[in-house]
């Protein structure tokens, strides 16, 4: 139809209408949540499904250690809605008023929480009041069958000796070995390893454990928080100390491949260290109501189910298990019995000294000087 200029109202009513609609679009499209997340660490398909769910556009980047997050929060105006510190950080990031509390009547799918989870994780959040469990799991041995058995025919695979005793570690230079960056997941676990307290702040005990891992420096060909992953399906090392979920990450990698490389992941029989990765929101979070729409949206049990599926991690949700993969929910590893889980310890936050301290000893070790 074509308007006169004696019919000029309704154009302008129309066109009025068609701006406002154009507007609301664009408002719409202009909804966005920006997520900062370890890296190999969701299933893709959730960040999909969120958007089309909830018209709320996902930005998402990664990071590979918590000591890069952390320097971005501490600095502000990061420009993240989400962020997912391990639970230590977690708690001396709170002291440092870095995030906001939850607004829980936001957050109705925290209602399946797991308990014994959220009272771990207490320790770093008293109260649950910042954050809530994304993923959490262990820190153990990710080993190439075939290649350690020609090596070390008799190897302690349940024992962190296979990779701490120089003798060992020797002969397996040659295949490859690679340890987290992670001064804050390595040395806690060698205390532990040593029998002492894998909490200590001592210098003489830091010193200690700093001192195994300088043994073995010569035969480390690399630490790193994420290549080691891919490193292990390819065969491309035979030994990592990791996380739990990536190394069974590259298990089913190099399953899927069929490259004749098994991968199995141990927890160390002397214990080891139970950690959490919590989703939180910063304090100056320019999309505080996406964020709480992502956080609540990833409680779903289904949800994080999928994550939990797709990475290979133990997830905080109880309700979520029973959309879990039977092999996943039913691998020790994964999801240790209550036996072991008593020789989990939880790594209490350092005090900035204590972190000086381990930072500068980390340095030493990396660079073997």
């Amino acid at each position: 139809m074509i308007y006169s200029a004696s019919k000029r109202g309704p154009l302008v009513g129309l066109l009025a209408l068609a701006t406002a609609f154009a507007s609301g679009q664009a408002l719409a499209q202009d909804k966005e949540v920006r997520v900062y997340n370890w890296s190999d660490y969701i299933d893709e398909e959730i960040l999909t499904e969120f958007t089309k769910e909830t018209g709320i556009k996902v930005v998402y980047d990664v990071f590979d250690s918590n000591e890069i997050l952390e320097t971005k929060l501490l600095a502000g105006g990061s420009g993240y809605d989400v962020v997912v510190p391990t639970g230590q950080f977690l708690a001396r990031q709170i002291q440092a008023g870095v995030f906001q509390k939850l607004d829980k009547s936001k957050l109705p799918n925290i209602s399946n929480m797991w308990p014994e989870v959220s009272e771990r994780v207490a320790v770093y959040d008293p109260g649950n009041e910042y954050a809530v469990d994304y993923m959490w799991g262990t820190t153990g041995l990710g080993y190439n069958e075939g290649k350690i058995k020609e090596r070390i025919p008799d190897a302690p695979v349940e024992s962190l000796d296979l990779l701490l005793k120089p003798e060992n570690a020797a002969k397996l230079k040659d295949c490859g070995i690679m340890v987290l960056d992670s001064p804050t997941d390595v040395l806690p676990v060698i205390l532990q390893y040593l029998g002492l307290n894998p909490n200590s702040k001592e210098q003489a005990d830091l010193d200690k454990a700093a001192a195994v891992l300088l043994a073995i420096r010569p035969y480390i060909q690399k630490f790193h928080s994420s290549e080691y992953i891919n490193a292990l399906a390819n065969g491309d090392i035979c030994i990592a100390l990791g996380w739990s979920g990536d190394i069974l990450q590259a298990a089913s990698r190099a399953e899927e491949a069929k490259n004749g490389h098994t991968i199995h992941y141990a927890l160390p029989k002397e214990g080891t260290q139970m950690w959490f990765d919590m989703l939180a929101i910063p304090k100056d979070a320019p999309h505080v109501e996406e964020a709480h729409a992502f956080v609540n949206y990833l409680m779903k049990p289904e949800v994080i189910a999928k994550a939990s599926n797709y990475i290979s991690y133990a997830n905080g949700n109880l309700a979520s298990q029973k959309f879990i993969n039977e092999e996943i929910l039913k691998d020790s590893a994964i999801y240790p019995d209550a036996e072991t889980l008593k020789k989990l310890f939880v790594l209490l936050p350092y005090d900035p000294k204590t972190q000086r301290t381990v930072t500068r000893l980390w340095t030493k070790i990396v660079t073997g000087q």
